[in-house]
C-alpha cells in the first residue's frame, strides 16, 4: 500500500462564476500531520469540503488509499474512512454528549470496538465524561470542539480533517487542541489540518502547504516554512 493517504490532483473548484479552488496539487503521507495555511477566504474550508463530498470539483482528481473518491457522495468517503472535523464545530445542540458522540459511529456496527474507543476519547478529553448526559448546546465552545473531535474519531478515521479547530478559543484551550492533535497522530490517525493560525498549525505538523486565493504558493517542511521569511511576514506576524 503507498506511503501516500491523500492525493489531490489539479482540484478545480467553482461556486458558480467564481473561481474558488485554481488547480491545486496536493499529498498526504499515511501517519502524518499536513496543514494547510492561509488567509480567510484563500479556499481552505472549499478543499476540505471537495475532499469529504460536500462541494463538487469541476476538474481534477482526489485519490485517497489509491482509489478516486471524487465527488462521491460524503457518506461514502466517510464510511471509506475520511472524517471532517468541521468549522464552527457543528455539533447537536439538542442531543446529549454521548447521543453526539455516538452519532460519529452511526456506520459501525462493532460493539466492543466502540466502547473502546468512547474510553480513548474520554482519555483525551475527560470533560466530556463529566458531561456524559449534557446537551451539546449547553458546552462551552471549547467543549464544543473537544464533542466535535471526539464525534470525529468515533468513525475510526484513515484521515481526520481539521477546518479551523482553534478558532474563537480561549488561549489556553488553543495550545490544549494542539496538543490533542499531536496525541491523535501519535496513536496512528493521518490529519490534514487547515488553520489561520499558522504558527500553532507548523509547530505540530510535518509538512505544509501555503493557499492563496485559490492556489498553492509555496510548500514544504513546517519546520522551514516556520523560518521563510515570507511566511513570517504575512502568517506568523514576525517581520
Amino acid at each position: 500500500m503507498s506511503d501516500i493517504v491523500l492525493e489531490v490532483q489539479s482540484l478545480h473548484v467553482y461556486y458558480g462564476a467564481i473561481h474558488a479552488i485554481k488547480g491545486i496539487d496536493l499529498k498526504v503521507p499515511r501517519g502524518q500531520i499536513v496543514t494547510l495555511i492561509g488567509a480567510n477566504g484563500a479556499g481552505k474550508t472549499t478543499t476540505l469540503s471537495a475532499i469529504a463530498g460536500l462541494v463538487r470539483a469541476q476538474k481534477g482528481k482526489i485519490i485517497f488509499n489509491g482509489q478516486d473518491i471524487t465527488n462521491k457522495p460524503a457518506h461514502v468517503i466517510n464510511r471509506m474512512g475520511i472524517a471532517l472535523v468541521p468549522e464552527g464545530r457543528r455539533i447537536f445542540p439538542e442531543l446529549t454528549v454521548y447521543e453526539n458522540l455516538m452519532m460519529g459511529a452511526y456506520n459501525r456496527k462493532d460493539k466492543e470496538g466502540i466502547k473502546r474507543d468512547l474510553e480513548w476519547i474520554f482519555s483525551l478529553f475527560p470533560r466530556l465524561k463529566e458531561r456524559l448526559k449534557q446537551l451539546g448546546g449547553t458546552l462551552s465552545g471549547g467543549e464544543q470542539q473537544m464533542l466535535a473531535i471526539g464525534r470525529a474519531l468515533m468513525s475510526r478515521p484513515k484521515l481526520l480533517m481539521m477546518d479551523e479547530p482553534s478558532l474563537g478559543l480561549a488561549p489556553i484551550l488553543v495550545s490544549e487542541v494542539f496538543e490533542v492533535i499531536q496525541k491523535i497522530n501519535q496513536e496512528g490517525t493521518t490529519i490534514l489540518l487547515v488553520e489561520q493560525n499558522a504558527l500553532g498549525a507548523l509547530k505540530v505538523a510535518h509538512y505544509g502547504y501555503v493557499l492563496e486565493t485559490g492556489q498553492i504558493v509555496l510548500e514544504g517542511k513546517a519546520s522551514e516554512l516556520l523560518d521563510n521569511e515570507m511566511v513570517r511576514k504575512a502568517y506568523l506576524g514576525v517581520a
